[in-house]
């Protein structure tokens, strides 16, 4: 049973990791971290060769839950749709199944259609605070935008993305923070109204398919002709909860980050209103610098050695792309956050191999145009100093501040 002290002593964890990646990557072979029940797989050559070896570190146990909800919201959980394996979950010829409708709905030229309703949107959130002269950016504009350019690729009527976007962030909260039993009870209410939402659109779109991912994920999981089985809605449901979840929270925390960092060293910020040009090398570097997806888990199918440690098949790993971006044998002064650093895409931020994120170009996008837009708004943009410093979110994905306020 976890203890509040734990639960403290883990969260402080995970708000830094940088420290413990550190010494791990100094460290023999692998370090067993007994807070995240997981070897650390910590430098960048043993991540990438974990992740082309799918047959032997499987992503079956990809993204465990921190927390287990009580009776009572498992309960309300059963009124909606039952977890089934996703592309984050499963690996081989599953995986490239769940795979494919994403590639097909996330393919360059549909991506590049997508950035000029990215931007209308994003000039829209920044239109509506630009005159008050200091914003809360997480909740007024890092939410807002991934989400918004989420429902448009899925096929989300504007009017149903704020509760798609609520329920998402429900969902990870009832899984990965600790809740009391009321607070458990309504995130439980939240995550099956999301299910119930998409099923609904499933539904209608096996009725009127359109060019939409919804669509998309139709005809790939339902090929047949006739109502979509109950078996075939959990599998749509399920996949397009992760991917509606994936696609924004990921994002959201990737503004909100690469923001911070940029603010906290003002001469970085300087920099990029100076000369816009710098500003696609600064999505690497924010990518790099402080991945919003710190890793994945990976479980061993047989014995292995991995960096001289001999583990045994059902071994749990954490994978982590955070640690392997501030390795010294890939990255030159891996600490440093250097937006005039060459642009590269030699990092880990979006993965790598089978797994690589498929969703990686449209977040780079939204980076790029939020920044380019900021830039030329709101040159004067800095830290609000009558607030408190900004705090990380304690968690191993998403990583992102709690709140960014700002002023300028």
């Amino acid at each position: 049973m976890t203890t509040r002290r734990d639960r403290t002593r883990l969260d402080a964890l995970r708000r830094d990791l940088y420290p413990h990646y550190a010494q791990a990557r100094d460290a023999e072979g692998l370090t067993y971290v007994p807070e995240l029940q997981a070897w650390l797989v910590s430098r960048d050559a043993d991540v990438r060769e974990v992740l082309r070896r799918p047959d032997e570190f499987s992503s079956a146990h990809a993204l465990l839950p921190d927390a287990f909800p009580s009776p009572a919201a498992l309960e309300v959980l059963a009124q909606g749709f039952g977890k089934r394996p996703t592309v984050v979950s499963t690996d081989g010829a599953a995986h490239q199944r769940h795979r494919a409708p994403l590639n097909r709905a996330l393919t360059a030229s549909r991506v590049a259609d997508l950035v000029p309703y990215a931007a209308e949107r994003a000039e829209a959130l920044v239109e509506a605070f630009a005159a008050q002269g200091r914003v809360e950016l997480m909740q007024a504009y890092a939410r807002q935008l991934p989400g918004q350019v989420i429902g448009r690729l899925v096929g989300l009527d504007p009017v149903d993305v704020p509760a798609a976007v609520h329920g998402g962030h429900r969902a990870e909260q009832l899984l990965f923070r600790p809740l009391d039993a009321g607070e458990q009870l309504r995130c439980a209410h939240d995550v099956v109204a999301l299910q119930l939402m998409l099923d609904g659109y499933m539904r209608a779109r096996r009725e009127n398919p359109r060019d939409d991912l919804c669509s998309m994920m139709v005809a790939a999981y339902a090929p047949d002709e006739g109502e979509l089985t109950l078996d075939q809605r959990h599998e749509l449901v399920s996949n397009l909860q992760n991917f509606l979840i994936a696609g924004h929270l990921t994002t959201t925390a990737l503004i909100g980050s690469t923001v911070l960092n940029l603010l906290r060293d003002r001469a970085q910020w300087e920099a990029i209103c100076d000369d816009p040009g710098l500003i696609p090398a600064a999505v690497e570097e924010a990518a790099r610098h402080d991945s919003p997806v710190q890793g994945f888990r990976r479980t061993t199918t047989r014995p292995v050695t991995l960096a001289g440690t001999e583990l045994p098949a059902g071994a749990t790993l954490f994978v982590s792309y955070g640690s392997a971006n501030r390795d010294e044998r890939r990255h030159e002064r891996p600490d440093r956050f250097d937006v005039t650093r060459p642009l590269s895409r030699r990092h880990l931020a979006f993965g790598h191999g089978a797994h690589g994120c498929p969703g990686a170009q449209l977040a780079r996008e939204q980076l790029r145009l939020t920044l380019a837009l900021l830039a030329r708004r709101l040159p004067g943009l800095r830290l609000d100093a009558e607030r408190p410093l900004p705090v990380m979110r304690p968690t191993l994905i998403h990583r992102s501040p709690e709140e960014l306020h700002l002023t300028w």
